[in-house]
Parts: C-alpha cells; structure tokens; sequence
C-alpha cells in the first residue's frame, strides 16, 4: 500500500511544506529521490510522481521551494514566484539543500542512496544542486532550463547527470544543450543527454497545450523520459 504524508521543514526565516510517498509493505530504509516542482510550486503533479516512485520502491519526497502555502494561481503569479530565486540562485541552492537535509532525516530514508528529479524549473534546480557538488547519486532533469548560476562553483560533480530534453524546446535551444554537455565535462560529470525531436517544452504535463507558445504535452515522449529515468536512478543506486 502507498502511503502519503504531508511533512514541514523549516530553515531560520521560512517554513515549507512537502509530501513523502512510500510503500508500508515493508520497513527497511529505502532510496530517496526528490521532486522539485515546476513555476507554479508544489502540487498534486509532483505528488503524483513521488507516488509513482513510492511504487518503484523508492521513499518519493515531493519538495517545495517557495514556502508553506506559497503556491502560484496564475502564470504571472508563478512568474514572479520563479523570478524571486532566479534572480538569487544562491538562495534557491540553499532551498534545495535544505530539502536533501530534510530528506537524510526521514526515519525510512537510507542516506547514502539519495536522488532528485526536477520538471522545468525545478530541472534547473536539481542542475545547480548537481553543480554545487552535493553528494547524490543521481540527478534527472524533464525539460529543464540549463543557464549556469553566478555562483563559484569549483567542486566535481559528484551526481550522475541525465537531461531529457525537447529538441524544440524554445526556452533551452540547440546552443544551450551544447553549452550544457560542454559545462559538465569540464566539472568532471557522468552525464548523459538524450534529446527527442519534435517535441516542445513541459512535455510531461497533460495540461501544456500551448504549441503557439512551444509548451506541449506529448504522450509518447513523457513515457519514454520516464522509462528511461527508471533505469537511470536504478543504474547509479549502490
């Protein structure tokens, strides 16, 4: 049986609210892998892909960057939401941080087996968490954005790196997948890119139907990103 629980952490200025799924079948501690939401916060569409990883076996932890009960009603409003920790990358770091010490704390976590996956702007997040040489072992991005923070980063990257990407994706082009491949080769990362043709930014998302804005759904290619993610996080487990 999957189980969900709604948990809160806290840091010294906010307090944030996610969501753990996990199998009660059995007790022994388990992989951890995060789910770091899209523009408009923490919602029922990560939730769903930390009960699906729940079923796979792992502990699923559906994280939240903004804050409890910060969630975006609009898409100006998950814009401005977005653009207060784009533009302090330092502060979104310390977000996501915070959320892998959350996770080590979780009493069926097993620590040394800890992973994130990220769906558009978290795909940016899970990156720079990569980037900041946390010890994971593996880190996936769904159609994610691939500009690097003004932050130092001078540490290997110590996570095994999968990017599934849209080749029409208008907000990550060509250039910036090359940009990408050519930035972790010079940290020292095991990286792997598979780009799929045709295909728009949120293609994971049911609800991206907006072709005239490059963001749409696409059934086939969100199955086989996912499949694909399956093997990866079982590959990099110890």
């Amino acid at each position: 049986m999957i189980k969900t629980e709604v948990i809160t952490y806290s840091d010294e200025k906010n307090t944030f609210e996610g969501v753990i799924a996990y199998d009660t079948t059995f007790d022994y501690k388990r992989p951890v892998v995060l789910v770091t939401h899209t523009f408009n916060g923490q919602s029922s569409f990560e939730e769903e892909k930390a009960i699906e990883l729940a079923k796979m076996g792992y502990l699923g932890f559906a994280i939240d960057l903004y804050g409890k009960g910060i969630r975006a009603n609009s898409p100006e409003e998950a814009q401005s939401l977005m653009d207060k920790l784009n533009n302090n990358r330092a502060l979104l770091l310390e977000r996501i941080q915070l959320a892998v010490k959350k996770a080590k704390e979780l009493e069926l976590a097993d620590n040394k087996n800890i992973s994130a996956i990220g769906f558009c702007f978290g795909g940016k997040c899970v990156l720079d968490l990569a980037r900041s040489g946390e010890d994971l072992k593996s880190v996936v991005t769904f159609h994610g954005i691939y500009d690097k923070p003004n932050l130092n980063h001078n540490k290997k990257i110590k996570a095994s790196i999968l990017v599934l990407h849209g080749w029409n994706d208008p907000l990550a082009q060509p250039n910036n997948v090359v940009e990408l491949g050519n930035e972790l080769t010079e940290f020292g990362a095991d990286w792997e890119i598979n780009a799929y043709s045709d295909t728009a930014h949120a293609f994971t998302n049911p609800n991206a139907k907006f072709p005239e804005k490059g963001m749409c759904y696409n059934h086939k290619v969100s199955l086989k990103a996912w499949n694909r993610m399956k093997l990866f996080l079982e590959e990099n487990r110890i």
